[in-house]
C-alpha cells in the first residue's frame, strides 16, 4: 500500500467512524439536537461520493462510503424511533459533595490556619495551585484535616445547591456519589447531613464509594477531575480553588452553569434561566 493509499484509508476510517459515536448518543439520549436536514443532506453527500467511487474505480472511496451510507441511516433510524416517554429517555446524573453541595473548603482553611499560624485562603489557592500553596512541611496536616472528629459536623451549603438538585431531581435520575472510602469515619456524619439538607434524596441514591468509574450516570459533576478516569459518562468539572488551573472540556463555575450544559430537552419547563437561582431560593 502506497502513502496515498495510506493516508486515504486513514481519512476515510476517520470520517467514517465519526458517526459511530454519534448514534450511540442518539440510542442513549435521543436526537433532538441532531437535525434531520443535516443528515438526509450528508446522506445525498454519501450517495454521490459512492457513484464517484464507483465511477472511477476507487475502492476506498467505495467501501468508506458504503459504511458511511449504512452507519447516516442507522442514526435516521434511531433518531426517528428514540420514545422520549421510554425510561431509558429519563438520564442519570450523580452529584459529587465535598466542594459540590457541600461547602467544605472554608471549615478546611480554618483549622488548617489555626493549628499553623498561616493565612491561606481560597484566592491564594486558585492562584498557585494547592500544592505551591501548602509548605511541604504542612502537607501532611492539610490532607489529614478531615479525618478529624467533627470535622464533617453540619457543613455549610454550596450557593444554590439545594434548589438546582430540586431541579434536577424532577427531570433526571438523579444520585449522591462521594469518595468517602478517603475518609471512611465520615459515613454517618454526611449521610446525616444529606438528610437534613437533600431530604428529597432517598438512601437507595446515595453512593458511599472509592472509584466512582463504577458509577453508572451519564452525568457526573465533580470537584475533582480524576473522578472522571474511569467514568463512562461525561463529566463536568465543579470549580473550587484547588481545580482552578486546570484544562477540561467541561467546567460549571456554578449551579446556574451546571443546569446550563445539562440537555435542555430534559429540563424542559422546570429549567430555571441562569442567573435565577438565587432569586428563586431567595
Amino acid at each position: 500500500m502506497t502513502v496515498i493509499s495510506s493516508i486515504g484509508a486513514i481519512a476515510a476510517i476517520c470520517t467514517t467512524g465519526s458517526f459511530v459515536p454519534q448514534i450511540i448518543k442518539i440510542r442513549k439520549q435521543g436526537g433532538a439536537d441532531v437535525s434531520y436536514l443535516m443528515l438526509f443532506v450528508y446522506l445525498v453527500g454519501v450517495l454521490l461520493w459512492l457513484v464517484y467511487g464507483l465511477l472511477f474505480h476507487a475502492p476506498a472511496v467505495i467501501w468508506a462510503n458504503i459504511v458511511a451510507f449504512v452507519l447516516v441511516s442507522a442514526a435516521l433510524i434511531s433518531k426517528a424511533t428514540y420514545a422520549p416517554g421510554a425510561a431509558s429517555a429519563r438520564l442519570r446524573v450523580a452529584v459529587d459533595m465535598d466542594e459540590v453541595i457541600a461547602d467544605t473548603l472554608p471549615r478546611h482553611l480554618e483549622w488548617y490556619n489555626r493549628l499553623t499560624g498561616e493565612n491561606l485562603s481560597p484566592e491564594r489557592i486558585a492562584e498557585m495551585g494547592l500544592e505551591a500553596a501548602i509548605p511541604a512541611k504542612h502537607r501532611e496536616l492539610f490532607e489529614n484535616i478531615p479525618h478529624q472528629d467533627g470535622f464533617f459536623d453540619d457543613l455549610g451549603l454550596v450557593e444554590n445547591s439545594q434548589r438546582a438538585l430540586r431541579l434536577l431531581d424532577s427531570s433526571f435520575d438523579l444520585f449522591i456519589t462521594s469518595a468517602a472510602m478517603e475518609v471512611p469515619s465520615s459515613f454517618d456524619t454526611k449521610f446525616k447531613w444529606l438528610q437534613k439538607h437533600f431530604p428529597f434524596i432517598p438512601p437507595s441514591r446515595i453512593v458511599f464509594c472509592g472509584d466512582k468509574g463504577i458509577v453508572n450516570a451519564d452525568y457526573l459533576i465533580d470537584d475533582r477531575s480524576r473522578h472522571f478516569a474511569h467514568f463512562r459518562g461525561t463529566g463536568i468539572l465543579f470549580t473550587a480553588p484547588h481545580n482552578a488551573r486546570e484544562r477540561v472540556r467541561l467546567r460549571a463555575n456554578n449551579w446556574d452553569d451546571v443546569l446550563a450544559i445539562l440537555p435542555k430537552q430534559q429540563l424542559k419547563t422546570q429549567r430555571t434561566p441562569a442567573g435565577e437561582l438565587a432569586k428563586a431560593q431567595a
